[in-house]
């Protein structure tokens, strides 16, 4: 009951994370970076110290006494992170909910599941797995394996891209609908993202200390009752506030640059349903990793879970994609591509997933 549950909390993670977009594309005549970064206060700012707050009694005071290097580092990688949640939004939006989330989640669940293992060959650290380990152990090639099947699985939703972007040239009835579609662009955002979007976990690593002493707490009051299903909101606030820092300096940036300051007080457009919208797509982004708590609290295996985590998500962006009509008017060889190249990458997450498993 326990693996099941874990992989129901993980589904549910994965809808959220798949679909937080959706609501982004309701919002009319704002610039994105003022939509982005008034979603963006709700998931980083608002919403998890208000998760906290109901699941975890006294979740101010572990913060307050943790080590400030701890708190350093964890916010160190949320501040990585925030770049790649930053370049996510740029490449869902010159690529695609399907295309663009296929690619960069590919990226980002292999590079979460390898990335530590090159560090602690530089930096060794008792009970953690090297590169040298995982070169010489069956789990550690079935992981390797599993990335070099995602860059092939990359590689291939990289040539649907193209022959996307050339059936659209050919087909000028859909050019104004598919307007914002990049494909050169959209890979390279796609490909940064992919890479720092996997700082994430390491923040969840580096603060693992504050999700321990709050699995402590609740066991003490709770006698066998089992681990604690929300410990890992109270880290979700310092990654989170990294995530902020980076993505609110790029936004008023953008803002100024764009001369869009004006968007949140622009009453040319439907203020009230704006903010309504980026509220629920900000809140829908934050679900993901309040249910992927509950699931790795479920299924023990950090690495594992990050890798199911996204294979869900890219399975519920890809439904996203369907439902969007993202890939109306392409070919039959190019939609059989896209396919084609989904599969790979689910199926390395699925490799690396089992690696991780049976060490």
């Amino acid at each position: 009951m326990q693996i099941i549950f874990g992989v129901i909390f993980h589904f549910i993670g994965g809808f959220a994370s798949g679909s937080f977009y959706i609501p982004y594309k309701k919002v009319k005549g704002w610039s994105w970076e003022s939509y982005w970064i008034v979603g963006g206060i709700f998931s980083w700012l608002i919403v998890p110290p208000l998760a906290a707050y109901l699941t975890i009694p006294n979740f101010a005071e572990i913060i307050r006494h943790t080590q400030g290097g701890i708190l350093g580092l964890t916010y160190f990688f949320g501040v990585l992170w925030g770049i790649g949640g930053l370049t996510y939004g740029l490449g869902v939006r010159y690529l695609g909910v399907s295309l663009g989330s296929s690619v960069i989640l590919g990226l980002c669940s292999v590079f979460g599941a390898i990335i530590p293992s090159i560090y602690y060959n530089f930096f060794p650290k008792a009970g953690k797995d090297t590169l040298t380990d995982m070169l010489n152990s069956s789990w550690g090639q079935l992981v390797l394996i599993g990335l070099l099947v995602c860059v092939i699985g990359i590689i291939v939703c990289g040539r649907a891209g193209a022959l996307k972007s050339k059936d659209l040239a050919d087909a000028k009835t859909n050019q104004a609908e598919n307007s914002e579609f990049k494909i050169g662009l959209g890979l390279f955002v796609a490909i940064i993202s992919g890479i720092l979007s996997a700082c994430f976990a390491f923040g969840i690593d580096a603060g693992k200390d504050m999700a321990n002493e709050a699995n402590e707490i609740w066991k003490s009051t709770h006698p066998g009752a089992g681990e604690f299903l929300y410990q890992n909101n109270v880290t979700y606030i310092i990654i989170l506030w990294g995530g902020l820092t980076t993505n609110f300096i790029w936004c008023m940036i953008l803002n100024a640059r764009n001369k869009s300051f004006g968007d949140y007080t622009n009453k040319k457009t439907p203020l009230l349903s704006n903010y309504i919208f980026s509220a629920l797509a900000g809140i829908t982004w934050f679900l993901q990793f309040f249910f992927y708590g509950m699931g790795e609290s479920k299924l023990g295996n950090g690495a594992s879970s990050w890798i199911l985590h996204m294979a869900f998500i890219i399975l519920i962006a890809n439904m996203w994609g369907l439902v969007l009509k993202e890939w109306k008017g392409v070919s039959k060889k190019t939609f059989a591509t896209i396919l084609t190249g989904i599969a790979l990458i689910v199926l390395s997450i699925l490799i690396v997933g089992y690696g991780n498993s049976i060490k």
